[in-house]
């Protein structure tokens, strides 16, 4: 007789949806806080910033592989993900606090320079360490709450949009600081003070999972080594074509990477109110882009497979993205008149649509990777796996960051011509209009529009010819389940 197919509860659908806005709210607030806060607050020179955090995150990329193996190799009562998840969180509110934390100050207003670079590079090390044993359970665990394949994407599907969600956290962080600066003693304290309160708020919703899930399958321990874990993943031809996507792909992170400074610096002057009333305008395009598609994703696996929606909506972004430094050179002073600001908003729109679903069907893919690997050897290392993507959003930030910070220094936007562009701010000046600042301008469009259309284009190369199609998949879940059942007949006969 067949059993039914193991699967989660409302809870623990309501705990993973519930702990990943928590581990985003933090996320959004570090990714589109930090970088900000290092080169626009603390005066970093940007190609130290660009050259600090990508080098960390290069270094912290190439660590996750370890902690797949530690997670995989978890034997306790608890399972193999949830101990970590009831860890993660503590670390990541201590660490994130500590990182807008400036004990040294500005960079360009004290003598102890390498002090100041060593606190942020130190505290960002801490940092992704954190992440990393936190990010890659909570997707781990999705394989193991689960045997419907339909569940499971559903539920990634699902809680993709709640990771926007909470990532949306990010986009208020450096508005309210620019609020509150005058009122707390200046940009330093603002962003330490409404950093931390976010991060509390954070780190309480991410430790739900820990202590509300029951992992269901039970996989035989991974006794492999981290030589062994990493030929494994590179043996596996599908997961080795998402992560050469991811890798190619970089230059899409930027977007979201210079939006902040672009809103502030181009459309707002540094102005709280204009900030949101353009990221209202413009930056609402990119982010019901990306909600819609991650939300229509689940309906359109029903009617395409994996790989066409992948490789199409990479496409679908790729000449809207370009549009967009096309219309600052038709109109560089212009960018604020109602026709340039819709014109954005609609090239925002496609592109935030096309950011959207391979986000998704990223996590997807990697999920029937694991299951191949069991599938091909009855290993499955869900730990090693997702490790993968975590170290693909780490190589994407590190190439994204490394690529802004030089280029922002090759224009000379950095340390004191930044307190040159504030100094004109205050004194009533608007940058846009200033042939002075025109090349600081023009990089932050060129940014967020120019290398992003390229990495849409690169990231499907690898990818369309992918190797995992979604029938095969499907077999390969139809005999796993059937596998499972039967051990658990024989447990039960035994």
């Amino acid at each position: 007789m067949e059993q039914k197919l193991l699967t989660y509860s409302k809870k623990e659908r309501n705990a993973f949806l519930l702990s990943l806005i928590g581990q985003n709210i933090i996320y959004g607030t570090f990714s589109g806080a930090f970088a900000y806060f290092l080169q626009f607050t603390v005066l970093i020179p940007a190609a130290l910033v660009g050259s600090v955090m990508a080098a960390t995150r290069v270094f912290d990329a190439l660590n996750d592989p370890i902690m797949g193996v530690i997670v995989d190799r978890t034997n306790s009562k608890y399972g193999k993900c949830r101990p970590y998840l009831m860890l993660a969180p503590v670390l990541m509110l201590i660490t994130t606090i500590l990182c807008f934390w400036a004990p040294f100050g500005a960079y360009t207003q004290t003598s102890k320079t390498v002090l100041v670079v060593a606190w942020a590079a130190l505290s960002y090390v801490l940092w992704e360490i954190s992440y990393t044993i936190g990010d890659i359970p909570i997707w781990g665990i999705v394989a193991l709450i689960t045997e419907n394949d339909e569940h499971r994407n559903k539920l990634m599907s699902t809680g993709r949009i709640v990771s926007a969600i909470g990532m949306a956290f990010g986009f208020i962080i450096q508005p309210l600081a620019l609020l509150l600066s005058d009122s707390v003693g200046g940009e330093l304290n603002a962003f330490f003070l409404i950093v931390a309160f976010f991060a509390v708020i954070g780190c309480a919703l991410f430790q739900i999972m820990g202590f509300a899930a029951r992992e269901k399958i039970k996989p035989e321990l991974t006794p492999t080594t981290l030589r062994e874990s990493v030929k494994i993943l590179w043996s596996n031809k599908p997961f080795r074509q998402i992560l050469i996507s991811g890798v190619l792909g970089s230059p899409r992170s930027l977007i979201l990477l210079v939006i902040f400074p672009l809103f502030t610096y181009y459309f707002a002057a540094k102005d709280f109110l204009s900030v949101i009333f353009y990221m209202a305008l413009i930056g609402a395009g990119l982010f019901l882009g990306q909600y819609l598609a991650i939300g229509y994703t689940p309906k359109l696996l029903n009617r395409f497979s994996k790989k066409k929606l992948y490789n199409y909506s990479n496409l679908i972004a790729v000449i809207p993205s370009a549009l967009i430094f096309v219309l600052y050179l038709i109109n560089p002073m212009g960018m604020t008149d109602w026709l340039f600001v819709i014109l954005q908003a609609i090239c925002f729109a496609f592109v935030g649509f096309g950011m959207g679903i391979p986000i998704v069907l990223q996590s997807v893919m990697i999920a029937d990777c694991v299951d191949y690997q069991e599938y091909q050897t009855g290993i499955r290392p869900d730990g090693v796996f997702f490790s993968g993507q975590s170290f693909i959003a780490k190589m994407q930030t590190a190439i994204a960051t490394f690529i802004s910070g030089f280029a922002y220094a090759y224009v000379g936007f950095s340390d004191t011509a930044i307190e040159k562009v504030n100094a004109f701010i205050e004194a009533g000046g608007i940058p846009r209009t200033e042939p002075e600042f025109q090349p600081y301008m023009m990089i932050l469009f060129f940014l967020v529009s120019i290398p992003p259309a390229i990495g849409y284009l690169l990231s499907v190369i690898p990818t369309w010819k992918y190797a995992l199609d979604s029938g095969e998949h499907k077999k390969i879940l139809e005999e796993l389940n059937r596998r499972r059942q039967e051990k658990r007949r024989e447990n039960i006969e035994a």
